[in-house]
C-alpha cells in the first residue's frame, strides 16, 4: 500500500492544450487532487465584437482546429434564430452529413492515435506506426474519407468556408455525393476492424455514477438542435443552457467548472451513448453489444468504446442521408434570408467532445453580446471528481503506475483544454 504518494504531471500529453494534474496522498489520505488548467482564456467572445452577423461563424470556427464544423454550425443556428432565419430541408440534411465527417476525423483522431498507445503500452502512434503500420494505415484511411466528406460539403474541414448563414454558398455534386457514399460503403470492414481492435483492450476497472447530458431528439441520434436531456432525468430548451451549465470560476484552473442536478456531470460520446442509446443504428447497436456497453456505462474509460460505437453509426447514417439528399435532387438554392436584423439566439450542437453552446445578441446586424460555453470546460469538475474516486482505490500501485491511470483517465475524456478557457459572457453596448 503507497501511503505517501505526489502526482506532478506538467503538462499532461496526447491532449489538446496544456493541462497539469497534481495528487498528493499523506500517511494514506487524499489531500490534494487537482486537475489544473494553466491556459490564458482566450477572449473568443470579445473576438465578435461589433462584428457583423455573417462574420460570426468563420470567426467561432477558430476556436478549435479539431471541431471547426461544430463551433460553425452551433454559431450559425445561434445566429439564425436571433434574426429568424428558417432553415430548408436540404440544408438541415446537409450541415446534418457534414457533422457527420467531423464526427468521424474527431474520434479516429482520439481512439487510434491519442488512446490506443495507452492500451498498447506505448508512448504515442509513432512506434505504433512502426510496429503495427496496418492499424495506422487504417486509421488514416478512414480519417481521409472524413475530411473528405466534410471537403465536398463545406468546402474544407477545417474552418468551413461553405457554410453560412441561412444555407449553403457552394453544394456537392450528385456525382460527389455518389463517391462518397460508395466509399463509406467501402470503408466498413476498416469500421469492423476498429470494434475488433476495442474488443482486445482491456480497460482500467473503475466506475463511478455521475449525471450524463448530451442533446437528444426522438427521432434522430442528436448531434444538431434537439433539447437538452439528462441520464438523471429531465429535459430543458437550448436556450434554457444557463440553468443547466451553472458556471462557476475554481481557483486552480482557468477554465470555470459547471454543474447540474448534481456537483458535476459529464458530457461527450459516452454522455450521448447514455442518453440517445435508443437512437442509434442497429449496426452500432451491434458493435456495443460487441464491446460490451449499455446504458447506463459508468466507466469513463470506455468514453473510447462510446466513441467507435458512433463511429458505426456516423458512417451508417452518412450512408442514409446521402440516399436521401440523392432521392429529393440536390438543387441550388439562396441561403435563407433573415426575417429581421435584431434579436438573441442560442444555438446548440453536441460536438466529438459533447455538448457546446453558443449564444449571440445582435442589434441592427452586428454582434454585441456573446457567450460560447465549451464541452470540455464542462467535463472538467467531474474528470477531478472521477480522480478523487479513483486514487484511494488503487493506493496499492507504485507511483509510476497511479500517474499513468490518472493520465489515462483525463485523456479518455477526449479534452480540448485551449477551448475550455473563455470570458464570462460579454455584452458590448
Amino acid at each position: 500500500m503507497t501511503t505517501n504518494i505526489k502526482v506532478d504531471v506538467h503538462h499532461l500529453t496526447r491532449v489538446e492544450g496544456h493541462g497539469n494534474i497534481e495528487v498528493d496522498v499523506k500517511n494514506g489520505e487524499l489531500t490534494k487532487c487537482e486537475l489544473q488548467i494553466v491556459e490564458t482564456p482566450r477572449f473568443f467572445e470579445a473576438m465578435l465584437r461589433g462584428r457583423p452577423y455573417l462574420e460570426s461563424s468563420h470567426i467561432t470556427s477558430r476556436i478549435c482546429g479539431i471541431c471547426a464544423v461544430g463551433h460553425a454550425t452551433a454559431s450559425l443556428r445561434a445566429t439564425e434564430k436571433a434574426l429568424g432565419v428558417n432553415l430548408s430541408p436540404q440544408t438541415t440534411l446537409l450541415r446534418r452529413l457534414n457533422f457527420h465527417g467531423e464526427i468521424l476525423d474527431s474520434h479516429i483522431l482520439h481512439v487510434y492515435m491519442l488512446v490506443a498507445p495507452d492500451y498498447l503500452g506505448l508512448g504515442s502512434v509513432i512506434p505504433l506506426a512502426k510496429s503495427a503500420p496496418d492499424i495506422v494505415l487504417r486509421a488514416l484511411r478512414m480519417k481521409q474519407l472524413a475530411g473528405d466528406l466534410c471537403a465536398a460539403i463545406c468546402g474544407r474541414h477545417t474552418h468551413p468556408i461553405a457554410m453560412t448563414v441561412g444555407g449553403f454558398t457552394h453544394l456537392p455534386s450528385v456525382s460527389q455525393l455518389q463517391a462518397l457514399r460508395a466509399r463509406l460503403v467501402a470503408i466498413r470492414p476498416d469500421v469492423d476492424a476498429t470494434i475488433e481492435l476495442l474488443q482486445t483492450l482491456t480497460y482500467p476497472q473503475f466506475e463511478r455514477d455521475t449525471e450524463y447530458i448530451a442533446l437528444h431528439k426522438d427521432d434522430e441520434y442528436c448531434f444538431i438542435d434537439g433539447v437538452i436531456a439528462s441520464s438523471d432525468g429531465g429535459t430543458w430548451a437550448i436556450e434554457d443552457y444557463r440553468t443547466v451549465t451553472n458556471e462557476q470560476i475554481v481557483p486552480h484552473s482557468s477554465a470555470k467548472h459547471t454543474h447540474n442536478q448534481r456537483d458535476s456531470y459529464m458530457v461527450g460520446a459516452l454522455a450521448r451513448f447514455n442518453v440517445n442509446f435508443d437512437q442509434l443504428h442497429p449496426r452500432a447497436k451491434d458493435a456495443a453489444a460487441a464491446l460490451g456497453l449499455k446504458p447506463k456505462t459508468i466507466n469513463p474509460y470506455l468514453n473510447a468504446a462510446a466513441q467507435a460505437v458512433e463511429i458505426v453509426h456516423c458512417v451508417e447514417d452518412a450512408i442514409l442521408l446521402i440516399d436521401e439528399l440523392l432521392a429529393r435532387g440536390i438543387k441550388y438554392e439562396e441561403p435563407a434570408p433573415p426575417t429581421r436584423m435584431s434579436g438573441t439566439g442560442v444555438g446548440s450542437t453536441d460536438v466529438p467532445r459533447g455538448t457546446l453552446f453558443h449564444e449571440y445578441t445582435i442589434e441592427e446586424g452586428r454582434v454585441v453580446g456573446a457567450n460560447c460555453i465549451i464541452p470540455t470546460g464542462q467535463n472538467l469538475a467531474n474528470i477531478e471528481k472521477d480522480m478523487r474516486a479513483l486514487v484511494p482505490g488503487i493506493l496499492d500501485r507504485t507511483q509510476a503506475q497511479i500517474t499513468l491511470a490518472l493520465e489515462m483517465l483525463v485523456r479518455a475524456y477526449d479534452p480540448c483544454i485551449s477551448c475550455s478557457t473563455h470570458l464570462l459572457d460579454v455584452k458590448f453596448v
